[in-house]
């Protein structure tokens, strides 16, 4: 299953697909008793996917059986144990994708001719994604990060690891000042190599980076590279080697500050727009605000959700199930906000009480 969503990745599942391109869409569980029922759903909503298949008369009876084969596939290669807050399938003639979401989604089948992205989209939003770089004199250890949890990333060459001759960890403490290995040309142009390495990430997948290590391994990285200039530093030294478990308590305090940091920064933004009378709220002027591309700024609460539906001009509130009811309007305006260039920040629940859930900068 697919979970790192890069620009390069966006676009390619943003182009046009022979129709049809089938978007399945259902929200799962990370823990029980709600899970069980997870397998039960995802199948109801692939079969569901298949009489659509089966009921459109634009779709021949070979294209139906390709497409259909593909989604049995993608089904079989669903892995509910590892299960986030929504799961994603896609397929089309020749070929079938499987994202696992770190947001819920609401249940959904879509034909067309391109892949319904927007809760993607909002979702590795939603997540924050983040990168950890640990380092090492003898190896340099990628993690994938989010809300609660980091896992090892096998991306862009990492692990980076090297064989250290007459390395002594008991001799590097008793020294007591910089470890000998880090003084070494060899050790020197392996962080070269690692900086260069995460650069070529960071291209593909801009996040914020935070880069762990003794204080003489982040000493050097800043002396050698630029990957650590823009990364927060977090002295602490064995997590190159270390369990996803520990990355995560070394970062989580650290993670857990610039949050707040960023959630700080947001409401002194909304507080400043409001009297420059540059602030929106409400979903219908948010959404008016996001196709005219008005927008700068957008905060959203974490698991703010709201089902409208279209009322001429204008969204009006609506119940879950209306035949009209677009229950995953928050997702679009995120979308429709980052395709026209403005920032989307989410902050924690409570934090836009008086906005609702949601509230933007406008640029005009």
């Amino acid at each position: 299953m697919e979970s790192v969503l890069s620009p390069a990745t966006l676009a390619e599942l943003r182009r046009p697909r022979p129709y049809p391109a089938v978007s399945v869409l259902t929200p799962t569980h990370r823990r029980d008793p709600y899970n069980a029922q997870d397998q039960v759903r995802l199948r109801n909503v692939v079969a569901e996917a298949k009489r659509r298949l089966e009921a459109d008369p634009a779709v021949t009876r070979e294209r139906r059986a390709e497409v259909a084969g593909h989604l049995d596939r993608a089904l079989s290669e669903v892995d509910l144990t590892h299960a986030e807050d929504g799961l994603a399938i896609f397929a089309a003639p020749g070929e079938h994708q499987v994202w696992s979401l770190a947001r819920s989604v609401p249940e959904r089948v879509l034909l067309s001719d391109t892949f319904l992205t927007r809760n993607l989209v909002s979702a590795q939003t939603a997540g924050r994604p983040f990168w950890v770089l640990s380092l090492a004199a003898d190896r340099a250890t990628l993690w994938n990060g989010g809300v609660d949890r980091v896992a090892e990333a096998r991306v862009g060459g990492f692990p980076l690891t090297r064989r250290v001759e007459n390395f002594d960890p008991e001799r590097q403490q008793r020294i007591g000042d910089m470890p000998s290995a880090f003084r070494e040309e060899r050790t020197r142009q392996f962080l070269r190599e690692a900086d260069t390495a995460m650069n070529a990430v960071l291209r593909a997948h801009p996040r914020q980076l935070y880069v762990t290590g003794e204080p003489a391994a982040l000493s050097l990285l800043d002396e050698l590279g630029t990957t650590a200039r823009g990364a927060v530093h977090v002295p602490h030294g064995g997590l190159a080697h270390g369990t996803p478990e520990a990355v995560w308590r070394a970062l989580r305090p650290v993670v857990e500050t610039e949050v707040r940091r960023s959630t700080d920064a947001v409401t002194r933004a909304l507080d400043t727009a409001r009297g420059r009378r540059e602030f929106a709220a409400g979903v219908d002027e948010l959404w008016q605000s996001a196709r005219d591309g008005r927008i700068r700024l957008l905060a959203v609460e974490e698991n703010y959700r709201v089902t409208v539906r279209d009322a001429g001009d204008h969204l009006v509130l609506a119940e879950s199930g209306d035949l009209n009811a677009r229950e995953d309007i928050v997702d679009e305006i995120v979308e429709q906000c980052l395709e026209t260039g403005a920032e989307v920040r989410f902050v924690p629940d409570g934090t836009l009480s008086k906005a609702e859930g949601m509230a933007g900068v406008l640029r005009y």
